[in-house]
């Protein structure tokens, strides 16, 4: 399975807290583009696709939601609910997200600029992709 959960360097003292991530450094490659779901309902689901060479970040900013992450031979589930715990999707990985709690808000930091070309949007297909 190409993801995993990192943890994100935290810093604070009784006035709050920071958090940091940098390209290169924390994570594995450079941010070409950064974007936000917010106001999705609990009872909708998102993503299902994936992408072909594009990797990526995803924080959960506020509240909660669940991935289910695909390799095309194993399905497993991850919560997000943490601003210091991010989930790193790499390559060829179907994701669902659902779940979600009343303000979720997921930072998404991408490798690449969005290229439509770059989505597989039907599980058939993306199944097809990896187990050639």
């Amino acid at each position: 399975m190409n993801y995993k959960l990192l943890n994100i360097k935290t810093f604070g003292d009784n006035r709050g807290k920071l958090s940091v991530v940098e390209a290169l450094r924390d994570i594995p490659f450079e941010i070409k583009r950064v974007y936000w779901i917010f106001d999705t309902l609990p009872d909708e689901s998102r993503g299902f696709h994936a992408h072909k060479n594009m990797e990526q970040i995803i924080v959960a900013m506020d509240g909660a939601c669940q991935f289910v992450l695909d390799d095309g031979k194993t399905r497993e589930q991850v919560w997000l609910n943490r601003p210091d715990k991010a989930l790193y999707i790499g390559k060829n990985m179907w994701r669902e997200m659902k779940h979600f709690s009343y303000g979720c808000k997921l930072m998404i930091l991408a490798s690449d600029y969005y290229d439509e070309k770059e989505y597989i949007r039907d599980y058939n297909i993306f199944l097809k992709e990896v187990n050639k």
